[in-house]
C-alpha cells in the first residue's frame, strides 16, 4: 500500500520500500510514465528547511503584541519589585528632598536674622578688592614676561610668533594695570606716589 505523497510527489511502497513518482496525466491528455527514485535520494522540495527560532520571532514580532521575551520579565518584576537601580534612584530622590528641605530651612533662618545681610555686604566689599589684586598680579606677571621677551629681541634672539604677540601687548597690559589703579611696575598708585614724594624730600 503506497504512503502519502511527499511535497515533490514521491510515494513510498510500504511493503517493498521502493520509492517512485506515480504516473500522471498531462494537460494535453497524454500520460506521464511512473519514475523510479533511487534509494537515499531526497529532492530539494523534500529537504526540511532550517528554521532559526530567533529569526522567526523577529519576523513575527508585530503579531505577538509586545516586546519579544517580555513575558518572562513581567513575571520577574512581579516577584522582585525592588531592583538595585530602583533602590539607588529612591535613595537619590530622598537625598534631594533632604537637601532641598535643609536649604529652605537655612533660607528661612537667614531671613529672620537682620545681621546676616550686613555680613554679606562686608564680604562683597572685600571680594572686588581681592579680585582686583588677583587680576593685577596676573597682568604684572604677563608684563614681566613680555618685557623679558622684548629684551631678548633687542639682544638679537629670534622669537616665535606667539612671543612677538606678547611683546606687542606691553602697552595694552600697562593700560589695564593703570585702569585697575596700579602703575607700570604693578604697584598700587597711592603707594608708588607716596614713595616718589619721600625720595624727592
Amino acid at each position: 500500500m503506497p504512503s502519502e505523497p511527499s511535497r515533490s510527489g514521491i510515494v513510498t511502497d510500504e511493503s517493498s520500500g521502493e520509492r517512485h513518482i506515480p504516473e500522471s496525466m498531462r494537460a494535453d491528455g497524454t500520460t506521464r510514465k511512473a519514475i523510479k527514485i533511487r534509494p537515499g535520494y531526497r529532492p530539494p522540495e523534500d529537504v526540511e528547511i532550517y528554521k532559526n527560532r530567533t529569526a522567526e520571532t523577529w519576523r513575527n514580532r508585530g503579531q505577538a503584541g509586545g516586546i519579544p521575551g517580555a513575558e518572562g520579565l513581567k513575571d520577574q518584576q512581579k516577584q522582585d519589585t525592588s531592583t538595585a537601580a530602583s533602590n539607588k534612584n529612591a535613595k537619590r530622590r530622598e537625598a534631594r528632598k533632604k537637601a532641598k528641605s535643609t536649604n529652605e530651612s537655612q533660607n528661612d533662618a537667614s531671613a529672620d536674622q537682620t545681621s546676616a545681610p550686613v555680613e554679606t555686604t562686608k564680604v562683597e566689599e572685600l571680594d572686588p578688592e581681592a579680585e582686583k589684586e588677583k587680576k593685577a598680579r596676573n597682568l604684572k606677571k604677563k608684563l614681566k614676561q613680555a618685557k623679558e621677551l622684548r629684551n631678548k629681541k633687542e639682544g638679537g634672539e629670534s622669537l616665535l610668533p606667539e612671543q612677538i604677540a606678547k611683546v606687542i601687548k606691553i602697552n595694552e597690559l600697562i593700560r589695564e594695570l593703570e585702569a585697575l589703579g596700579f602703575d607700570a611696575d604693578g604697584e598700587p598708585k597711592d603707594l608708588a606716589q607716596g614713595a616718589g614724594a619721600e625720595n624727592k624730600g
